[in-house]
């Protein structure tokens, strides 16, 4: 059976910074709160101009260079967001126009901060299944639009973005895809531990039942997702966690076992971009040379609905 591989990647985040200083003269909070509760320094956020589909067309359009592919070559668009305000046209849609692509299939994937690692299995599966070749898989949100900036509780946590992968079919996989089995699933009766509800929508989470679920539940589900891919985590080279705090990317990692990896720690300078946190870390972990091309990397998301996926891919 064909497997498939990610061959390359590419981010974008919004000109405008906004450090825990300028929080601070608009809530009541500071730079040490802030930095000692969920470790995030500065976030960016993206202004009027700057729609969802804007920044996932900037992140694909990189992916795409990188690979070398022209827009005319994808015939499937998977976006993973939950801060698209517009039901249709979809943001798949708008970012296949924006692009110029001929005629892909276009497909949203809601599932709020694991959006990202659902859609890349749904590439793989698709690319598996030979309903599809070449898939663009882009993880974007902008959380500063659905964020309550009079709440100093979750207000500090979001930032805006956009991380892109080309996934690509490869029938030389043999016995170690590219893209690694998924392991995915949730925890429905927890559901409303994270929110975004209203209209307007915002957000809001229970961050105690989070921070406990995450750190005591999800080790043990991330070292199955490397028994799946036939390796131990001390054979990972990088680790890359939704970056929704330090305070569990850290606990998690190490719980995890992986004592050779890098840890992706990008929500210290990005915030918590949902569903583009994962992609945008590891695009910027590939950029700076972090990982070696073909080395085993754990990706992990995990958030809203209580929902999880992961797998482990081979670096591109």
């Amino acid at each position: 059976m064909t497997g498939s591989r990610v061959v390359a990647l590419g981010h974008y985040q919004p000109a405008k910074v906004l450090t825990n200083d300028d929080l601070a003269a608009m809530v009541d909070t500071s730079d040490e709160w802030i930095t000692s509760r969920v470790g995030i320094k500065t976030r960016h956020v993206g202004g009027p101009e700057e729609p969802v589909d804007e920044m996932a067309a900037h992140a694909g359009a990189k992916a795409l260079a990188a690979a070398g592919l022209q827009p005319s070559d994808i015939d499937l668009v998977l976006v993973a967001t939950s801060t698209a305000i517009d039901r249709s046209p979809s943001m798949s849609a708008r970012v296949a126009a924006r692009l110029g692509m001929g005629s892909p299939a276009v497909m949203d994937i809601n599932v709020v901060c694991s959006g990202f690692t659902h859609a890349l299995a749904t590439a793989d599966h698709a690319i598996r299944a030979e309903a599809a070749t070449r898939v663009l898989v882009i993880g974007a949100d902008k959380m500063a639009d659905i964020a309550d900036w009079t709440d100093r509780s979750t207000c500090v946590l979001l930032g805006d973005g956009a991380g892109a992968a080309v996934v690509v079919a490869d029938s030389g996989a043999g016995d170690r895809p590219g893209i690694g089995p998924v392991l995915w699933g949730s925890v429905p009766e927890m559901g409303n531990a994270v929110r975004i509800e209203g209209t307007p929508p915002r957000f809001a989470q229970e961050g105690q039942s989070v921070y406990r679920w995450a750190t005591t539940q999800l080790p043990p589900i991330a070292r199955k997702v490397c028994e799946k891919a036939g390796i131990t985590p001390e054979d990972l080279a990088a680790v890359v966690l939704h970056q929704a705090n330090l305070r569990i990317i850290e606990p998690v990692a190490k719980k995890i076992g992986a004592v050779n990896a890098v840890i992706a720690r990008d929500v210290v300078d990005s915030g918590n971009t949902s569903a583009a946190s994962i992609p945008m870390a590891l695009s910027k972990l590939v950029e700076r040379g972090e990982i070696e091309s073909g080395a085993p990397v754990l990706l992990f998301g995990f958030g809203g609905n209580l929902s999880y996926a992961g797998q482990v891919i081979l670096c591109p």
